[in-house]
């Protein structure tokens, strides 16, 4: 029997989207950081290096999901290619300004601009769904999707850094804008896999797909996991500050990721029967949970063990959410659905950063590693709180085999 990951690829197209989508998505660890990291060299403000870092992801987050609701209605092609020229034309602005010593307004107005970047996961992920859904590769496909998410993340950093910092300060937002470019022109390329676009009526043209009761909860929770990613990257760099290994905080961080990847690929090798709320909400248990033993770390080592066990429980989690969302979101706001997760994320992020940075400044590093803790027991919280949402699926599903709700098939009976 041929690895399931293998037979993922036996539909044509899927090597090229696979890439093009790996390249498209290498900005979303790269861009934040690195203009953290060419600001703090051109003008020594790491006040000003985070402010616009979170002015990217804010952006992100409000701008994003508008783009993947055009995505929806017009086809990937028609809409990120303008989409990725805005983000591009933002980045230029960014990086000339930033070089010329320019005004801080203009480089918040270029950030801004900067949130126009796609979010090519999701668009990836509604190109396998188009290819596979209602059948196990899905699961697979996602499972996949997390592990490329994972490998971003574990390079992209350091790439990043290590070319802003040995070769020029705007060599890593550079780098990451030519990824963007390459992948989103190369991605909208190909035609032959790209999702047939869900013109909506006039009356469900300002719907958004956050109507669904379910989505809500899984964002919302993700706004709260993404805290515990941003507050473990600030703490866990200033951890290592204070013992004088600065530089091995990139090796740590990665080791988070790293254990996440591989969660992912065994969890893309099983297969499951049971209810996916039941292992969604276990793995944001997980995840909250494995925040504990960071309270306890005393050294460099006991953090690397203990985030590569912490990582552990990220892919299978976020894989179960791409297939609840499957569940709670109707096929013509696929798009829209997925990236609205990704919102949650960012702005998690934004939070979890500056929250646990305040910390920091007032306690220390350790002491940091309670806002992690405390923002995984929120993301409990709110999961159990909106587990009976998350058991009653969209009524309607859309598509050519739309199912329709209890109370319209009694209307008809």
């Amino acid at each position: 029997m041929p690895s399931p990951y293998t037979a993922l690829f036996a539909a044509p197209g899927t090597k090229g989207f696979t890439a093009a989508g790996l390249l498209g998505r290498m900005p979303l660890s790269m861009m934040g950081i690195g203009v953290v990291t060419m600001i703090s060299q051109l003008t020594g403000r790491y006040g000003l290096a985070g402010a616009l870092s979170a002015t990217i992801a804010l952006s992100a987050a409000v701008l994003g999901p508008q783009i993947s609701r055009l995505v929806d209605q017009h086809g990937q092609r028609r809409v990120l290619r303008p989409a990725t020229l805005v983000a591009l034309t933002a980045s230029a602005g960014l990086l000339f300004a930033a070089h010329h010593g320019r005004p801080d307004w203009v480089l918040y107005v270029c950030s801004a601009g900067i949130g126009c970047v796609p979010s090519l996961g999701a668009m990836t992920r509604a190109r396998w769904a188009a290819l596979y859904r209602d059948t196990p590769q899905l699961h697979t496909a996602y499972s996949f999707e997390s592990v490329i998410d994972e490998v971003c993340f574990i390079f992209g950093p350091i790439i990043s850094i290590g070319l802003s910092t040995a070769w020029f300060p705007e060599a890593g937002p550079l780098l990451a804008a030519c990824f963007l470019t390459v992948g989103v022109f190369w991605l909208t390329s190909q035609r032959a896999t790209e999702p047939a676009p869900h013109p909506r009526a006039r009356h469900d043209r300002g719907r958004s797909a956050l109507r669904s009761a379910g989505l809500q909860v899984l964002v919302a929770t993700f706004v709260a996991t993404g805290a515990i990613f941003g507050a473990v990257d600030v703490v866990t760099v200033a951890f290592a500050e204070e013992r004088g290994h600065k530089a091995a905080a990139s090796v740590v961080l990665a080791l988070y990721a790293a254990g996440s990847c591989a969660a992912g690929i065994v969890f893309g090798l099983l297969r499951f029967t049971g209810a996916a709320e039941r292992r969604w909400l276990l793995g944001v248990c997980g995840m909250a949970v494995s925040m504990i033993p960071l309270l306890l770390v005393g050294n460099l080592p006991f953090l690397a063990v203990a985030l590569f066990v912490a990582g552990l429980s990220i892919a299978p989690t976020m894989i179960t959410t791409m297939s609840l969302i499957e569940e709670h979101v109707p096929r013509t706001q696929l798009t829209e659905g997925m990236t609205w997760v990704g919102t949650g994320l960012a702005v998690g992020v934004a939070l979890g950063s500056s929250v646990s940075g305040w910390v920091i400044d007032a306690a220390g590093a350790e002491a940091g590693y309670v806002v992690p803790a405390a923002s995984g027991t929120v993301a409990v919280a709110v999961g159990f709180l909106g587990y009976r949402r998350l058991r009653r699926p969209a009524p309607r599903r859309g598509g050519p085999h739309e199912h329709h709700s209890d109370r319209e098939e009694r209307h008809v009976a």
